[in-house]
């Protein structure tokens, strides 16, 4: 094992279901982590990060490749690492010092030791005064402390943290941020790396010393950056702005050609595009927004001057990606002839605009082909449902179509009536929506 080596990934590979119903989450993952690293993993949503997370520290083993952790497999529980969640997983009827000690109970802990330690880490995260508190009494970030005590009760090696921060208010996460950091830079904690799986890549640059930047469908490693800013870091430094700029190039990536970009229909060969989850709203917003800029517009900009978060952005230009209404390349985006239309469109011209490049989706045409050759024009949501299940895991096959009929109700091409989960094919003026049989050329 090389000399500092706590964890090594090596070719893992994560693949849900079985037979006909699988979805790889994350494949052929290679990742090293080294004594006194702080380490951020970023990917738009459904990157596999979380899942990838899951496999270091053993709850969830891999389908191929091995997790090793000083140079031995890890099988099951890996002792040397604790989770941190988003959520804050606490249990409501102990109090902060008892929540931070039942960790080391389970450790086999004797009751004097156990106390007396958890006390030590209870003041060591700023809850001094708090010992008898419940989780009900407390803030989001204090009860965000409570469970940094007591993944560190454990003196864990490699501490994981998923989205820590994500629940709190802006204002909260901050100082729990700053809060972290100062112990970790002050050698104060336990743990020897961290790894932070985040979807805030100004986050990530303020804490981590590498930065892996992870892509979706199948789950793999892009690229990975180092961050050699000192401790403090402000975007207001040089350097920072042009890193966060780099690395929207690395998650966004660059427009594919039109078959690419749009995938195949279910159950057919190719691979099934994912639809982002976005709204048409944020798209247009989105549009209007960069419509004046004829040129490149830098993506990282538009996170702050929109109000919205990496992953939401990510999502909605993807959408325009996909609609044909914008192009990405190198961190930059850049408004097509089609989304200007768009943009400057009246409210009836922007539906008839998207329900044209909407028909040229796979998973829309083929939902409106399988109502077309209904007798009736109608089938269960249930129907579609179930047909997505090869394709993608149950909770994902949900989202997918729950984002395909907004997208084609809004475009009046197909409607859904809740009360007895029924998808229509759209009726306009005495006749249903056209439907287009042949793929995108």
């Amino acid at each position: 094992m090389e000399n500092g080596m706590l964890l090594h990934v090596d070719g893992v590979t994560k693949v849900f279901g079985r037979d006909d119903r699988q979805f790889t989450a994350v494949k052929e993952i290679h990742l090293s982590i080294r004594e006194g690293e702080f380490v951020a993993l970023l990917g738009p949503s459904g990157c596999g990060k979380s899942t990838l997370l899951r496999m270091i520290t053993g709850l969830i083993a891999p389908s191929q490749g091995t997790v090793y952790y000083r140079g031995k497999p890890v099988r099951g529980i890996n002792p040397y690492s604790t989770m941190v969640f988003q959520t804050f997983a606490l249990y409501p009827w102990l109090s902060v010092l008892d929540n931070v000690a039942l960790a080391l109970e389970a450790r086999g802990i004797v009751s004097d030791e156990r106390f007396e330690r958890a006390e030590k880490l209870v003041d060591l995260v700023g809850l001094d005064g708090f010992e008898s508190a419940y989780p009900r009494e407390l803030s989001g970030g204090m009860r965000q402390k409570v469970g940094f005590a007591r993944a560190l009760a454990v003196e864990p090696e490699l501490l994981c943290l998923d989205e820590p921060f994500s629940a709190l208010d802006v204002l909260s996460a901050e100082a729990l941020r700053g809060e972290l950091m100062e112990l970790w830079t002050g050698r104060l904690l336990p743990a020897k790396a961290i790894l932070m799986v985040s979807h805030n890549i100004e986050e990530a640059i303020s804490m981590a010393d590498r930065i892996v930047v992870m892509g979706k469908e199948p789950g793999h490693i892009v690229t990975e950056f180092a961050v050699d800013l000192p401790h403090p870091r402000t975007r207001k430094e040089a350097g920072f702005e042009a890193l966060i700029d780099r690395i929207y190039g690395a998650i966004a990536g660059r427009t594919e050609p039109e078959m690419k970009e749009v995938g195949t229909a279910p159950g057919t060969p190719g691979l099934t595009r994912i639809l982002p989850r976005s709204s048409v709203n944020a798209l247009a917003g989105l549009l209007e927004h960069i419509s004046p800029f004829h040129k490149g517009y830098d993506i990282y900009k538009l996170e702050d001057e929109l109000g919205v978060e990496m992953h939401d952005l990510v999502q909605t230009i993807e959408m325009a990606e996909m609609l044909g209404f914008a192009t990405v390349n190198a961190g930059d985006i850049q408004i097509t002839p089609l989304g200007q239309a768009f943009a400057e469109a009246s409210i009836l011209m922007r539906k008839e605009l998207f329900a044209q490049r909407a028909r040229r989706l796979p998973m829309i045409r083929w939902m409106m082909q399988m109502l077309n050759a209904s007798p009736e024009r109608h089938l269960p949501w249930k129907v579609f449902y179930t047909a997505l299940l090869p394709e993608f895991p149950d909770e994902m096959a949900e989202r997918q179509l729950d984002v395909a009929i907004d997208w084609g109700r809004y475009a009046e091409l197909i409607d859904y009536d809740d009360s007895d989960e029924m998808v229509t094919l759209e009726v306009s003026n005495g006749k249903t929506a056209a439907v287009n049989d042949r793929p995108p050329a």
